[in-house]
């Protein structure tokens, strides 16, 4: 039971980053206190397989009250599941088909989980050809632009550390200029899936899916990404490469980028990013679409499948099929959770945190455990603040998802007497009077109540 204790431990406009409640929609502001600083205090015992499981009547009694809050609307599903054995503790519109949002990003962590090898790292590379050199992209879109950190995920590798490598290999050159450009055929498919928004994108809301990027250039709110990545980590490149000695010429073209690098052509410098169990955990702890979609193609691509928005959302589907997980209800159009129009009911969201526990995708614990934290980390960070929500700051875990008229909370918490327990929240009809933050706070009064539910 390893993987239970380690546990223990427009219109994507908000869902983007699960930060910005309310942008640009009909959404009115709820006034509430700014939270004093201050540091949640662990007061529950560590998940134990000894202590009491909650009755069905007892999370009934304590639940029945916060499900039929008015800010989270007429439409909720709830799932609540014993963490250890699966069993359901109590349920609410669990097979309705509901909007996810990036509560989405779960069903495409399981699949990553249930076929590729997490401990794999994206190695960027330089060969070189005669007298040009090629940076061949492999998934890293966090590279540092100077020297990497060995201790991080975003900026592991880094271009000047390649840059170094380079030059040690070929030299100064004589006075002799190479050429440098870019292979970006890796993984290659469309940059941006057929429902999202461009005005999202320009908002600094998402940015388009590529395979090669710079630490520090993932878009933030009103702070978009280079249209290129490609581009940007090129030229980053280059300037490095001329600190470090070596004269090249750029051909940053397009076209340039959709060529293979030679066959046969000598490696010459190499660096490696996080494991991508680490890269696909910061992607939900970040709410991250583009890098979710990023880990999403590359697990599809090494398993065989294709690299196209449609074929990767494919593969996600009969990976969970394959794993016994029931989809009835499920309609995905991306791997994220942003395009309109997608459809997963509670219990599909349930069943896949639990293949991550229990079931055959274990390697995903890893990613379950490191989920935003309540009132600390991630998009969890700004929340749990209230008298009545602060009970779970520290000890609950979850997967948000917010849009427009939607807001949803899936992850794990540790009842007051020590009972790991699975959730998953879905609320798509928000009123507009009070919407997001409203549900937010309902949502988060749940969660604190399971918390310190006995209810045995």
């Amino acid at each position: 039971m390893t993987s239970v204790a380690a546990l223990a431990v427009g219109y994507g406009f908000a869902d983007a980053h699960d930060r910005v409640p309310g942008v640009l929609t009909i959404d009115e502001a709820v006034a509430e206190q700014a939270p004093e600083p201050r540091e949640p205090t662990l007061v529950l015992p560590p998940a134990s397989e000894e202590a009491p499981v909650p009755s069905a009547a007892g999370l009934e009694q304590a639940l029945a009250k916060d499900v039929r809050d008015p800010q989270l609307g007429p439409r909720v599903g709830v799932v609540v599941r014993d963490a250890l054995t699966g069993e359901t503790l109590y349920e609410r519109g669990a097979d309705r088909p509901q909007i996810p949002a990036s509560t989405a990003k779960l069903l495409t962590a399981a699949a990553v989980a249930e076929r590729a090898d997490l401990s794999r790292t994206m190695q960027t590379t330089v060969v070189r050809d005669g007298d040009e050199l090629v940076l061949v992209a492999s998934g890293d879109t966090m590279l540092a632009k100077g020297a990497g950190d060995p201790t991080a995920v975003e900026g592991r590798a880094g271009l000047a550390d390649l840059a170094r490598q380079v030059a040690d290999s070929v030299g100064t050159q004589g006075g002799t200029k190479l050429s440098l450009r870019l292979d970006a055929t890796y993984a290659r498919g469309e940059r941006y899936a057929p429902g999202w928004a461009m005005a999202d994108v320009a908002a600094g809301y998402t940015q388009g899916v590529s395979m090669i990027g710079l630490a520090g250039d993932r878009p933030t709110p009103f702070n978009p990404s280079p249209k290129f990545p490609e581009r940007a980590t090129l030229t980053a490149f280059a300037e490095q490469l001329d600190r470090a000695g070596v004269d090249v010429t750029v051909d940053d073209s397009s076209k340039s980028w959709l060529q293979a690098a030679p066959d046969g052509a000598e490696e010459v410098g190499a660096v490696e990013s996080a494991p991508l169990g680490d890269v696909l955990a910061l992607a939900l702890d970040d709410s991250d679409n583009a890098l979710t979609e990023n880990v999403a193609r590359q697990a599809a691509l090494a398993d065989g499948a294709g690299t196209s928005f449609a074929e990767v959302t494919a593969w996600v589907r009969s990976t969970l099929e394959a794993a016994g997980v029931d989809l009835t209800g499920v309609r995905l159009k991306d791997n994220s959770g942003l395009s309109s129009g997608q459809l997963v009911p509670a219990r599909v969201v349930a069943d896949v945190m639990q293949l991550g526990i229990t079931g055959s995708a274990q390697t995903m614990t890893h990613v379950l455990s490191e989920l935003p934290i309540a009132g600390l980390t991630g998009t969890l960070h700004d929340r749990f603040h209230s008298d009545a929500s602060r009970g779970a700051a520290g000890i609950a875990r979850a997967k948000t998802g917010t849009l427009t008229g939607t807001s949803a909370l899936a992850g794990t918490t540790t009842t007051q007497e020590g009972r790991l327990l699975t959730y998953v929240l879905l609320a798509d009809r928000v009123p507009s009077t009070t919407g997001t933050l409203g549900a937010r706070a309902a949502l988060d009064t749940i969660v604190a109540d399971l918390t310190a539910c006995g209810c045995a």
